[in-house]
């Protein structure tokens, strides 16, 4: 999940202790605050791979690609707001760095483009046994780390093995159904789970299982992940902390003839006006998340291109179960009644949104179009609050990051909708950075977030919000057994019908109990040069940069 790009920064310890599932994903952008990323933090400038220069042609040139035909070469460059914060997939739950990871780490299976199903690629295939815990997969022949050493099965469990169980892992959790992988030669791999699970090929491919070289190539994990050994199609060239990171195509991908660039570099600009004046001038080709009020000016402007991009993302307000009088389900369905989503939307997104009736984002498999919400009902609120614990009213604060301007655009109009209630809502704005710990310490009552799906299932949003093993449902406390039971009867089935029909019952549920409050779903915005070619993102934010060409 994420936040302004971020996918969740908290404390997730107890939770990779938890019994069920050692993990927990970006519902908000996780951070994970472990001791040994300090270890992993690569001061000043991290170096590339010492093969990043060979088959490098001569750089920033534009020619036809003799396989494809199609031009080739150039240096793309994207400006964002935030840093990436480290190189190990397995240690960071940030949007800037995974996005960065998933140009050089790759899987064994990769989400499809609609961001709802599965294609082979690390492996070529796979066979499972009757009783659906034994997968065996075959690997892709040819595919070489980008030092030109051959990808073997030994690479595939250490780098499985490494995810699941190594402690800063802040998604192990999903790879919680594993009972071993197993190298039986070295185009094999098998696959053993606890008990039958639907989700492990979606599991599979999220970012954290990206394969890396056994045993790190001997090297320290901070050593290693200075100049990364992987298959992607890019290498690290460069890392200048706070200003930019390079990464160089990789000569010896299995795509032949790809990716068509020679490089990409993500240059940082925290400046909202200085990316779209850099974008307008040329110096950067690609502005990741321009704000929405500058959507209608772009498109507006020459040579640039704005796509609003299907994805995950929704909007919630979360609500504090814990705290009295929240724990009232009355109270929340009140607050529910009067959220105006259409004119949230139009204020704060300029409508570039579309009302929320599901926890789950439409892109996700198993989403229920027919699933309904609390809607907006004055007279319904005023009941629900009648049958309450308070109700004529009370004080509610609502917590909002400093200078957050869709942030606290938001919390002004719920301030509004809530006075014909007697309730009395109060903004306490704090520095960004500390928004997410006072969350996850349970110091809020309402808090805005967002989330976005990084598998092709609906296991890892729906277990992270309404399972209390994982992270206690999101931080709100939400705890409802019969829910629990569904979802994780859910995971366990293989039949599509069923799957769907449960996850229809669990969405039910979850719309009647208001543990959180889904706002809206919103794309993902991107502003970019028409030169660039090829350009798109997925529903789970996987950017597809091996395909992006430069036009001359």
């Amino acid at each position: 999940m994420s936040r302004s790009g971020h996918k969740g920064d908290g404390d997730l310890r107890a939770t990779l202790r938890s019994p069920r599932c050692p993990r927990a994903r970006r519902v908000i952008v996780w951070t994970l605050p472990i001791a040994v990323i300090g270890t992993l933090a690569l001061a000043g400038v991290v170096g590339g791979n010492g093969s990043a220069a060979r088959g490098q042609a001569k750089k920033g040139a534009v020619r036809a690609n003799p396989a494809t035909g199609r031009q080739r070469g150039g240096d793309l460059i994207i400006g964002r707001a935030q840093d990436t914060l480290a190189l190990d997939p397995t240690t960071r739950a940030d949007n800037e760095s995974l996005w960065i990871d998933e140009q050089m780490y790759e899987t064994l299976y990769f989400v499809t483009a609609d961001g709802k199903g599965l294609r082979p690629w690390l492996a070529t295939s796979f066979t499972l046994s009757p009783d659906k815990k034994t997968w065996t997969f075959h690997l892709r022949p040819g595919v070489r780390f980008n030092d030109g050493t051959p990808m073997t099965s030994a690479d595939v469990k250490f780098s499985l093995d490494r995810a699941r169980r190594g402690p800063t892992s802040g998604f192990s959790y999903l790879d919680s159904a594993i009972n071993s992988v197993e190298a039986p030669n070295p185009s094999t791999v098998v696959v053993r789970t606890k008990y039958p699970w639907a989700p492990l090929l979606a599991d599979l491919a999220i970012f954290t299982n990206g394969i890396v070289k056994k045993n790190l190539d001997g090297k320290s994990p901070a050593e290693f992940f200075k100049h990364p050994i992987s298959t992607g199609p890019f290498m690290l060239d460069h890392w200048t902390k706070g200003v930019d990171l390079k990464v160089v195509r990789n000569p010896d991908y299995w795509q032949k003839g790809k990716p068509y660039l020679d490089s990409v570099t993500w240059r940082i600009i925290p400046d909202d006006n200085s990316r779209i004046l850099q974008l307008k001038g040329g110096q950067i080709q690609v502005n990741e998340f321009p704000p929405f009020s500058a959507i209608r000016s772009l498109k507006a402007t020459p040579g640039i291109v704005v796509s609003l991009f299907r994805s995950t993302r929704v909007d919630f307000y979360y609500i504090n179960n814990r705290a009295k009088p929240y724990n009232d389900v009355h109270v929340r369905r009140a607050i529910a009644h009067v959220i105006d989503r259409s004119a949230i939307i139009k204020a704060a997104f300029f409508g570039n949104a579309a009302p929320a009736n599901s926890y789950m984002p439409p892109s996700v498999p198993f989403y229920n179009p027919q699933n309904r919400l609390q809607a907006l009902d004055l007279a319904l609120a005023r009941k629900e609050l009648a049958q309450s614990s308070v109700p004529h009213g009370f004080k509610a604060e609502v917590l909002v990051a400093a200078g957050d301007v869709v942030d606290t655009t938001i919390a002004e109009i719920l301030q509004q909708e809530l006075k014909p209630l007697g309730i009395t809502v109060t903004l306490k704005a704090i520095t960004p950075s500390n928004t997410l710990p006072e969350f996850e310490k349970f110091h809020y009552q309402l808090f805005h977030q967002f989330w976005t799906n990084d598998i092709a299932d609906p296991d890892e949003q729906t277990t992270f919000f309404l399972d209390p093993a994982i992270v206690h449902s999101v931080f709100s406390g939400y705890n409802n057994p019969q829910v629990t039971r569904l979802v994780r009867q859910a995971a366990r089935q293989f039949n599509k019908g069923t799957r769907a029909a449960l996850y229809a019952k669990i969405q039910a549920q979850e719309a009647k109990d208001v543990p959180h409050i889904p706002l809206f779903y919103v794309p993902y915005v991107w502003a970019y040069s028409t030169k660039v070619q090829g350009f798109r993102i997925f529903p789970t934010a996987n950017q597809d940069l091996v395909n992006v060409r430069l036009k001359r």
